[in-house]
């Protein structure tokens, strides 16, 4: 049989203790998108040290088209690695094999299609969002870059979800290290050294990628259930299609978050320069929030997917237990470090001078404050959305997605009309309970047609 196949750098979560296998899988994983945020951080925090408030201002006017199309990316390739667990869990290599192959030539197409797409709207999507002319072409210049490393990040974000469904949270983490002490170093060679401004910062970001996107390769090169031969890189179209219909609405759930995002951010533009810096300043540590959340969420796509492959479906409500009381005690954990620490953290990114400086920094803590309350909510959501996708359904999570957008610009259009500039603070808190209203029902009933499919 395949199963007994030697799975080296791999691992098997369809035994074992769920709670014990869920943090010990969600461990690298935490560890490395710290790591990922913190050269997100050294970028902010070089760019607004160094460039200055106005600089800033202009990395978060940018900031949401930026993950619109990283969010598309990220979504294809989380939803090829899906039906890359289940058949891992199945122990159906051969067919592991032919999947890896044909996701490999989808993220390829995509990476294409949506380079082409990024660099050709984005001058059209700043000016739709009202972005003020004094910051827009630095902005431009940021997004320029950055958009031309799509296919690097596709290669980094693909060769990640290969690793994670087959059970290896560890290579991507060291990826994400290395990447990290490389960014940073660049970061101060380009921008501080150098004096290359935002171009240096967004530069730095892709080479950085670009080593992270090589060692996984090298390191997927050694698994030997991935082992390729010229019959593997058959294309099915029937597999493909499988691929895109798991892929498609993932991706889908992303852009139209990021759609939400996008006009939460116009609102934020017709606060001024300093209101926009001090709302990005938070929204880069927001990455950092939501570090831990992220991981249990990629950590339950693999051991659901990897479970119903193995036919062992009582194990996914017990992981969906163990990963709730995790991910509540996390959030708390957060929070109260983010109410006693969160300015200090906060002034990395701003200087705390008399006037515009301080002005900043008063925004950032009064929406840190009120975003790291609510993030018991958020680490819901990670879970179950991730745990509904990794059975197979990602139509579900896509239309929470939806559920998202409707909460999030319908907050940022409405409330502040009553509550002034503090009204848009609560956009993304609203956006939260709108997915999880949708999300805890589906969870539900997505379990009961798994467990009648018996």
């Amino acid at each position: 049989m395949e199963r007994v196949l030697k799975k080296k750098k791999t691992k098997d979560l369809t035994v074992g203790s769920p709670a014990r296998l869920l943090i010990l899988f969600s461990l690298p994983l935490m560890a490395g998108n710290i790591f990922q945020q913190l050269y997100t951080i050294v970028d902010t925090a070089v760019v607004g040290k160094v460039l200055g408030v106005e600089t800033l201002a202009a990395l978060g006017a940018v900031d949401w088209l930026n993950w619109l199309v990283l969010g598309i990316v990220q979504g294809f390739a989380q939803g090829f690695a899906i039906l890359m667990a289940q058949k891992f869990g199945a122990g159906e290599y051969a067919r592991l094999r032919r999947v890896v192959a044909n996701a490999v030539v989808l993220a390829a197409l995509c990476a294409v299609v949506v380079t082409a797409a990024s660099e050709g709207l984005a001058g059209g999507v700043l000016d739709l969002l009202n972005t003020p002319p004094d910051i827009r072409p630095v902005g431009m210049a940021y997004l320029r870059i950055l958009f031309a490393g799509i296919p690097v990040v596709t290669a980094y974000n693909l060769a990640a979800c290969i690793l994670r469904s087959l059970g290896d949270s560890r290579t991507p983490l060291v990826a994400m290290v290395v990447a990290s002490i490389v960014n940073i170093v660049l970061d101060l060679a380009f921008v501080m050294g150098f004096g290359w401004g935002v171009e240096g910062a967004a530069a730095a970001t892709i080479l950085a990628q670009c080593l992270s996107a090589v060692y996984c390769y090298v390191r997927i090169r050694r698994i030997e259930v991935l082992h390729m031969t010229r019959e593997d890189w058959q294309l099915e179209t029937s597999l493909m299609r499988r691929l895109l219909v798991l892929g498609a609405p993932m991706a889908f759930q992303n852009t139209i978050i990021a759609v939400g995002g996008m006009i939460v951010q116009k609102v934020v533009n017709g606060f001024g320069v300093v209101f926009i810096a001090g709302f990005t300043a938070t929204n880069k540590l927001y990455g950092l929030l939501e570090t831990a959340a992220t991981s249990y969420g990629y950590a339950m796509v693999t051991y659901a997917g990897q479970n119903l492959g193995a036919g062992k479906k009582k194990r996914i409500s017990d992981g969906m237990r163990s990963a709730l009381l995790i991910s509540l005690v996390t959030s708390v954990l957060i929070t109260a470090l983010m109410l006693l620490f969160g300015r200090l953290l906060l002034g990395a990114f701003i200087t705390a001078e008399p006037g515009v400086g301080e002005q900043a920094l008063e925004v950032a803590f009064r929406y840190l404050k009120i975003m790291s309350l609510w993030l018991p909510v958020l680490y819901v959501l990670h879970v179950t959305r991730s745990c509904i996708q990794g059975m197979g359904n990602t139509v579900l999570p896509m239309i929470s997605g939806c559920a998202e957008f409707v909460m999030r610009t319908g907050t940022a259009l409405l409330l502040p009309l009553a509550l002034g500039e503090n009204g848009i603070f609560y956009a993304e808190i609203f956006a939260w309970m709108g997915a999880d209203l949708i999300l805890v029902p589906s969870y539900f009933l997505v379990m009961r047609k798994v467990r009648a499919a018996e």
